[in-house]
């Protein structure tokens, strides 16, 4: 029988850690949160509070390494990777016990993902299903170098897993802008580090481009006012990541005058 371990990375997140880990008690054979050693509200006494899940304090290292490294430290081979915002479905669960039975054809397996923003699911924009390899054979995937959005490098076939996986991503505007800082940041350096520039053109068209095509082509003023809303942030979002980058471009420029 496959065990599985989980692997969930912390910081503050004491409103959405408890959900969590219930979600995976019925799937999951070792449930280890890793919590960001500057993390300052209840979350760590919220995890210990759970007598069989594993907490440990760690340095922050960047989203990919810190993974990277936390993969070490798991008991099993096969891993379900799972935000603390986010929750397995009781469909999902069971699905994940049937894999544990039988014999795994794929070396890693994607799962859709239904983000909750400002209290709606979201059902078009691109957001669904926005399948991410989340279960994984640890002996041949690592994470990528992605400073932000990372993702899984798997070596092998890649299979689906059927149900959902919620993920509460926004639950109101204030906690989106208190990301979109360090993301657009992180975002911009990664770009500046690949050589890429970012001029008028850049600055107006694509955020132009990133509305149209999620409100438009990709449907999402079905989602109503929150489509819209969700639209038009992201764009927003793109205009930040380039102004940074082009800023980035500028300072540089002055330092080697």
């Amino acid at each position: 029988m496959i065990k599985i371990s989980s692997l969930v990375i912390a910081k503050n997140e004491e409103d959405n850690i408890a959900r969590c880990i219930r979600s995976q008690l019925n799937c999951i054979d070792e449930i280890f949160v890793f919590l960001d050693d500057s993390s300052k509200d209840k979350t760590e006494e919220i995890v210990k509070g759970f007598p069989n899940v594993r907490c440990e304090k760690i340095k922050w290292a960047g989203y990919a390494e810190t993974k990277n490294n936390a993969l070490e430290k798991l008991t099993n081979n096969w891993v379900f990777w799972i935000d603390a915002d986010e929750e397995i479905m009781p469909e999902l669960s069971e699905e994940i016990n049937q894999f544990k039975k039988g014999v795994a054809e794929s070396s890693g397996y994607s799962v859709a993902r239904r983000a909750y923003f400002l209290g709606k699911w979201i059902k078009h924009c691109g957001w669904y299903p926005g399948r991410v390899v989340r279960l994984f054979d640890r002996n041949v995937a690592r994470f990528n170098d992605n400073k932000v959005h990372e993702g899984l490098i798997v070596d092998g076939k890649k299979g689906e897993l059927k149900n959902d996986l919620n993920h509460y991503t926004d639950p109101t505007v204030n906690h989106y802008f208190s990301k979109l800082n360090n993301y657009t940041t992180l975002a911009a350096r990664e770009l500046f580090e690949k050589g890429k520039k970012a001029g008028l053109r850049d600055l107006l068209l694509r955020p132009l481009f990133m509305f149209v095509k999620m409100y438009i082509l990709k449907r999402g003023f079905l989602d109503g006012v929150h489509g819209f809303i969700l639209s038009l942030l992201s764009s927003h979002y793109v205009f930040i990541k380039y102004a940074k980058l082009w800023e980035l471009r500028l300072t540089n420029k002055k330092r080697e005058i």
